[in-house]
């Protein structure tokens, strides 16, 4: 229950407990003092993608120390990549930090929001699953100011059309659904799909499993991880001296900015760069198989796909339990894959995993979302879908996405973007706050203009980039080429375009006449954590005084 409110009546609703809406949430606490709001949670822990993705070897492919809120640093994560375990145990501290939890209602999934054009506000369909709350009504409807999706893009699994799959009597795994009850030890299993998600499965389930067979589609650029623990002494000072952690962190930060220019842009030398890294790593991985190195080597540029950093991946397919079929698979039987090519071949299996992602292109599925004049997402959608600046949707007042269209990123960390979201959505969601006090109403939406031109400007410059290349198909782009996913620049630039809000950009409905600067904007920052040349200039003074540091609180413990 919200606190201070009743059941059904709330100011914000948010839907999803992961990375974007718990963000959201401490904004309106920290930003518009606000704690009148209720997140809308259909699992049963806080972590989102985190919480459901549980398969083996799962990890992020970003740092740790990037891959957190700026505002809740941790000092101490235990390795330079983080597992899922331990991410999701850190969004557990920060939710119970920040008194998320009263404002949680967990196990409860929206399927639908209409907005009401008298009221203004949304109300909002919620679903409760199970448990004690599902005794006094499966379905109730929530009424709320202001309406922000936190559910992202990898959040519903994608389920392959393939002839005779449902017909496979032996185990099937989601790789977002992973059963831990079914012992993989012994068994003989495939997995369909090879991208970031396989590459993390595949070294595990290869020590295991008496017989593992990969279904590759098309091959990836792989570079090295590099991932290592942070050694005791480095947390120690990180903890102590939090210069030096964010100085880290603001390195970590140029790195990846910089590998925009490898991920993004076509015919650079940081392309090559990866090219020469992913080859040399393949070679020292399987020296003596050139038909397996072959297969292994895409034909199209680095960041057309999402390059994967990994390890383990190129041994654990060198291994003599493992074998890469490129084929097409042609069926499923009830105990083998069937595939078709040069040579038809039968694999029999008692395990299939499918590492095959998500409906990255249906946001916001399954739920139904009705704007203004009962405007449905899918009719504004028909086309494809856009927003503007990747938050606010033509048609939907008071409404808000995180993690929406074309704001991923093929480079560098995503919460540095759903930061930036989350502070500008906050700033909409302060007027309505502020219009409430008053006693009037307000509604903000996205001026249709506005997007169009937006978003012409955002897929010209994504088609000169290299997710357009067509020598690949991602999961970034449609069928016909058009990129629906990815930003189209580095995060400091999105970072800085979202540092205002510009009012001439959205219809005001405002009868109280509450919003009197309409000409003008309203400057809310961003949190700078790129290198600045004074940064750059004192990285001597802070290794030498984590040096001093280190010595000078691990000698009385190393002599005990």
């Amino acid at each position: 229950m919200a606190h201070g409110q009743g059941r059904t009546n709330t100011t914000v609703a948010i839907i999803g407990a992961g990375f974007s809406g718990t963000c959201t949430a401490i904004d309106l606490i920290k930003r518009n003092q606000c704690r009148d709001f209720v997140i809308l949670e259909k699992g049963l822990e806080v972590g989102g993608t985190w919480s459901d993705n549980t398969y083996p070897g799962c990890c992020c492919d970003v740092q740790s120390h990037l891959y957190s809120y700026s505002f809740e640093p941790n000092s101490n994560w235990s390795r330079e990549f983080p597992t899922q375990a331990e991410i999701q145990r850190h969004m557990v501290s920060v939710a119970e930090k920040w008194g998320l939890y009263r404002h949680i209602r967990f196990n409860s999934t929206v399927s639908e929001g209409r907005w009401n054009e008298e009221r203004k506000k949304w109300d909002i369909a919620v679903n409760i699953g199970s448990g004690k709350e599902a005794e006094y009504g499966e379905q109730y409807t929530l009424k709320a100011d202001f309406l922000i999706s936190g559910v992202g893009q990898l959040n519903q699994p994608y389920y392959p059309e393939i002839r005779g799959l449902e017909n496979f009597s032996g185990k099937v795994m989601h790789s977002a659904r992973w059963d831990w009850t079914y012992p993989i030890n012994g068994k003989r299993v495939a997995i369909i799909g090879n991208g970031a998600t396989a590459a993390q499965i595949i070294p595990e389930v290869a020590k295991q499993a008496i017989s593992l067979t990969v279904f590759q589609r098309t091959p990836n650029w792989v570079v090295p991880r590099n991932d290592t623990a942070i050694s005791v002494s480095r947390r120690t000072a990180y903890h102590y001296i939090p210069a030096i952690r964010k100085r880290y962190r603001s390195q970590l930060m140029d790195m990846r900015e910089d590998f925009f220019q490898a991920a993004s842009v076509p015919d650079t030398k940081e392309k090559d760069g990866i090219r020469k890294d992913c080859l040399e790593m393949m070679a020292r991985s399987i020296p003596s198989n050139t038909e397996l190195r072959a297969k292994l080597t895409p034909v199209y540029p680095p960041g057309c796909k999402r390059v994967i950093c990994s390890d383990d991946f190129f041994p654990a397919l060198n291994r003599s339990n493992v074998t890469l079929q490129t084929d097409p698979i042609e069926q499923i039987t009830r105990t083998s894959i069937s595939t078709s090519g040069k040579r038809s071949h039968e694999h029999e299996i008692d395990c299939l995993i499918l590492a095959t992602g998500f409906k990255t292109q249906q946001f916001l599925f399954p739920m139904e979302i009705y704007g203004s004049q009962g405007r449905s997402l899918s009719d504004v959608w028909k086309e494809a879908p856009s927003a503007f600046r990747g938050v606010n949707v033509e048609s939907m007042p008071n409404f808000g996405i995180l993690y929406g269209p074309n704001t991923n990123l093929g480079h560098n960390s995503i919460v540095l973007m759903i930061e930036a979201q989350s502070r500008y959505l906050n700033a909409l969601i302060g007027k309505v706050i502020a219009a409430k006090k008053a006693g009037l109403l307000l509604a903000l939406s996205p001026k249709p203009a506005v997007i169009e031109s937006y978003n012409k400007w955002l897929q010209e410059r994504l088609q000169k980039s290299t997710f357009a290349d067509p020598r690949c198909q991602s999961w970034y782009k449609t069928a016909e080429g058009r990129i629906l996913n990815n930003w189209c620049g580095t995060v400091v630039e999105y970072q800085q375009m979202m540092s205002k809000v510009q009012w001439q950009n959205y219809e005001i409905e405002d009868p109280g006449n509450f919003m009197v600067s309409r000409g003008a904007f309203d400057q809310i920052g961003r949190v700078v954590e790129e290198s600045s040349f004074l940064q750059k200039s004192l990285d001597g003074v802070l290794i030498g005084s984590s040096v001093l540091f280190a010595g000078a609180f691990l000698w009385p413990r190393t002599r005990l």
